[in-house]
């Protein structure tokens, strides 16, 4: 009904003894909807084909258990792995490009198989601008500094569809991007960068030509707020180092600010305006190697106690939840997370990769534990 999506604050759902606040902004993006939408298409239109995917086609493993259930195999894992030799493909098989999308060089070994890569490819759209700025800028002389985890499957695809046209390196977050500002001033000796950001520049990079012109983009999944501040902190650095002012900032600096996802930006927004109401907890749903849920769970722990969980069966009871500590890498399991007063206020939201129906089951299982006097179907009847 926001047509405009001006409008981030919560949906209050009023169980009585419990009350969840919902983000009004949660789960599937258009990126990762369009995606599963090809790959079930493509299980349709040919039956009796193999069928691949090139990774996990997102980060929930109730979506990618289920493409394997219906005969989809992986060919790598998200870090890059192979499963399965390229070399046991041939031209009659089929590989889906997953939506974060994939290296060119991963394209070429497809292409010289006689995979037809184009037509089964569900590279984001929002991915895909990234990649298409990227090129804009390089024609441009613009070296692109991509704001990304090196490992992650979009970030190592951005890389080289940005290497291809231009020197480029990636940056983990502020810190790197500091140290980085310290080889556009001159205050570290050049040498010393091949070891600091090793596997994360493009081939030839040179650290005295490299970094007179930049621009900045994203692997999408990462925080808005925090690319854009890395963006900010380069430009000032630029502008402080060259000395420029007006229009002559653009000569040495590009404006990307419109490579920023739409749909990461909203759930994020949405998050920050869920954060407004009143709650003793939050939990986020999604799954545990999702980037952009791990950003939506670190906006949440700024605030208050936090819960990320993969579905409703990592709650345990009334009295304990199984979650995943993403600093540490590990579930652990916390006895009292519902606490014991009178209405207990939660608020909840999900990453971009998470299904819908299991932010329900989540919804269902938590009111099961409360003496409530409405359903959540007639809940969810109020809003329709």
């Amino acid at each position: 009904m926001d047509k405009m999506k001006k409008d981030f604050s919560p949906t209050l759902l009023d169980f009585g003894p419990v009350q969840i606040f919902l983000a009004r902004h949660f789960g599937f993006c258009y990126g990762v909807e369009n995606a599963i939408e090809i790959a079930f298409r493509t299980l349709e239109e040919h039956p009796g084909k193999r069928i691949y995917l090139l990774s996990e086609m997102i980060h929930n493993p109730q979506v990618n258990a289920d493409l394997q259930s219906h005969g989809i195999h992986f060919l790598q894992d998200t870090h890059g792995h192979q499963l399965i030799p390229f070399d046991s493909l041939t031209g009659e098989d089929i590989v889906l490009i997953p939506a974060f999308g994939t290296t060119l060089e991963i394209e070429q070994q497809l292409k010289d198989i006689g995979i037809p890569v184009e037509k089964f490819n569900t590279t984001c759209p929002f991915v895909e601008k990234v990649w298409n700025r990227s090129a804009q800028i390089a024609s441009n002389d613009y070296t692109i500094i991509i704001h990304g985890k090196p490992g992650h499957e979009e970030t190592r695809a951005t890389f080289s569809h940005a290497a291809f046209h231009n020197a480029s390196v990636i940056v983990r977050d502020m810190a790197q991007t500091q140290e980085l500002s310290k080889y556009i001033t001159g205050e570290k000796d050049p040498a010393s960068f091949y070891e600091s950001f090793k596997g994360q520049y493009s081939k030839g990079f040179d650290v005295g030509r490299d970094l007179q012109k930049i621009g900045v983009v994203n692997q999408t999944t990462m925080l808005a707020s925090d690319t854009q501040a890395i963006a900010d902190y380069l430009k000032d650095v630029i502008i402080r180092h060259f000395n420029l002012s007006g229009a002559a900032v653009a000569e040495r600096f590009a404006d990307t600010r419109d490579t920023l996802c739409y749909a990461t930006h909203d759930n994020q927004t949405a998050v920050k305006g869920l954060l407004e109401a009143k709650a003793d907890l939050a939990i986020v749903v999604g799954g545990y190697n999702s980037s952009n849920t791990s950003h939506l769970v670190e906006l949440c722990e700024e605030r208050l106690p936090t819960y990320f969980i993969s579905n409703e069966d990592k709650i345990l009871s009334a009295k304990a939840i199984s979650h995943y500590d993403f600093h540490l890498k590990k579930e652990r399991v916390t006895p009292g997370f519902l606490p014991e007063k009178e209405t207990v206020q939660i608020l909840l939201t999900s990453g971009a990769s998470c299904p819908d129906a299991i932010v329900e089951k989540v919804i269902e299982k938590i009111t099961s534990y409360f003496d409530i006097s409405l359903p959540l179907e007639k809940m969810i009847a109020q809003f329709q």
